[in-house]
């Protein structure tokens, strides 16, 4: 089993614990890093866990991504619902994606509701707060072992 995962974070999630705990509840991002680094180790998996608030960046992580890594889990955040270039480096990517949102951003503003990313992306998990990192990780591990 190929078992080496990235997990990649878009803007503002570096400021979890400080915004909206209302949408996002109080746990930080540091906090959901260990706690993936936690179970992907249980998993027996090789997880690296990114963000950045620089949509380019991202791009350019994605694309290099491609020969690195096994498996990918994105928050795109904003960018999901305005990046054309991220979601033609995801599909450039061509291996399982899982799109995750801590908030379900089919209950919030109309804007949010569009995802650029979910038709080039396996699977999605939406509006489970932090838990649908583990979720993805677990559902990660299933893919890469031809489970799903």
């Amino acid at each position: 089993m190929s078992n080496k995962i990235i997990i990649i974070n878009g803007p503002n999630l570096n400021l979890l614990g400080e915004r909206e705990q209302s949408q996002y509840g109080s746990i930080t991002l540091k906090k959901i890093q260990e706690n993936c680094i936690n179970k992907s180790k249980e998993l027996g998996l090789d997880l690296e866990f990114k963000q950045s608030n620089i949509e380019g960046e991202l791009v350019n992580l994605i694309q290099s991504s491609r020969k690195v890594f096994d498996g990918m889990i994105i928050n795109a955040a904003a960018f999901t619902h305005t990046s054309v270039a991220i979601r033609d480096a995801l599909n450039i990517f061509r291996k399982p994606i899982i799109e995750v949102h801590i908030s379900n951003i089919y209950r919030r503003e109309e804007f949010r509701r569009k995802s650029l990313i979910s038709d080039v992306v396996t699977g999605g998990i939406y509006g489970l707060g932090d838990e649908g990192y583990i979720l993805a990780i677990i559902s990660m591990q299933k893919l890469l072992k031809n489970e799903n």
